[in-house]
């Protein structure tokens, strides 16, 4: 089968470690069954593991890709849950589970014809989402989702600040929040994305580090450094930020006397579980609501997509077709 993989790291040119070319049909082990891809979606997780984030060198080559829609070995069409984890918790969250991995971590990815998971990865696709915007939600999507319904403690009638406006996440976010009708405020540096972000139902959007016309209930944090005080700054008392990425750096100042003397809480958002990328694609049948994707490229282009990621010329999914 045809495969995008990644055959070694390179930090600085991360480009230079993606490779074409065939590769073995997947085994899938007792438990597991394979999915023939019909779209799959680019990541900055996959740019990471071309930088050498999350991979050894033992592990290459490794196919790269963490979403995925396509049709399962009896016919279903069928959305892949990208967390590798223990369903079996106490807890019932395999996000938390400590030995949990992403594919493409540690098994082979989606970027590729076809790919093998475990069966209960597997969530129906819904037939009012084509098989490119139910690629946009495993990891993008389901990550916002979690962030905005299950860690930012909203209740109707809030507001939320949304942080670097034009990724995965951000889009995401913005899309979300709308849909359940809270006030949405997004920033960006990129005149267009603020406008593109408009388009998604944000109320304002903003340059980055502009004063908020309010101080809101919830920040939605995937940038980090750069973006990290004005987060702090834009919460209202008692407010809360969610925390899922740092592209611009993972150590700002932590303002701890602003933290505590706002009684603010720092919340960490990893992923979603399968039950949630489950009620996702309900929520966008039900809500209206679609994956915003910037480009539908043949995955023999992959490097296309690739290069924009890695250069920011992005808003919305990038989705590749085998």
């Amino acid at each position: 089968m045809f495969a995008v993989t990644a055959t070694r790291f390179d930090a600085d040119d991360p480009l230079n470690g993606l490779t074409y070319g065939e590769r073995p049909d997947p085994q899938a082990p007792e438990g597991w069954t394979t999915v023939t891809v019909k779209a799959a979606a680019l990541n900055h997780h996959d740019l990471w593991s071309l930088k050498g984030v999350g991979l050894r060198e033992d592990q290459l080559p490794m196919i790269l890709g963490c979403d995925a829609a396509g049709v399962d070995e009896d016919g279903n069409e069928v959305i892949v849950h990208a967390v590798i984890g223990d369903p079996d918790r106490g807890d019932g969250d395999e996000t938390l589970d400590p030995k949990r991995s992403l594919l493409s971590e540690v098994h082979d990815g989606t970027l590729a014809q076809k790919v093998a998971v475990p069966r209960r990865n597997l969530v129906p696709k819904p037939a009012e989402l084509s098989f490119e915007e139910a690629a946009c939600l495993p990891t993008a999507w389901l990550t916002a989702y979690r962030m905005v319904f299950g860690k930012a403690g909203l209740e109707p009638g809030s507001s939320v600040l949304v942080q670097g406006a034009g990724g995965g996440v951000a889009t995401a976010a913005i899309s979300l929040a709308s849909a359940a009708g809270y006030r949405v405020y997004a920033t960006s540096r990129s005149e267009d994305k603020r406008e593109r972000a408009l388009e998604l139902g944000a109320d304002q959007a903003l340059e980055s580090g502009a004063r908020l016309p309010e101080r809101v209930d919830a920040v939605i944090e995937t940038v980090g450094e750069a973006t990290w005080s004005h987060s702090l700054k834009s919460l209202r008392p008692g407010g809360r930020v969610v925390v899922s990425g740092a592209t611009s750096g993972q150590v700002p100042p932590a303002e701890l006397n602003r933290v505590f003397f706002l009684q603010l809480s720092v919340v960490g958002s990893t992923m979603g579980t399968r039950a949630q990328l489950d009620r996702l694609a309900k929520f966008l049948v039900k809500s209206g609501v679609r994956p915003r994707i910037d480009r539908v490229l043949p995955l023999e282009r992959a490097a296309e997509g690739f290069a924009a990621m890695h250069e920011g010329d992005l808003f919305g999914k990038v989705v590749f077709t085998p």
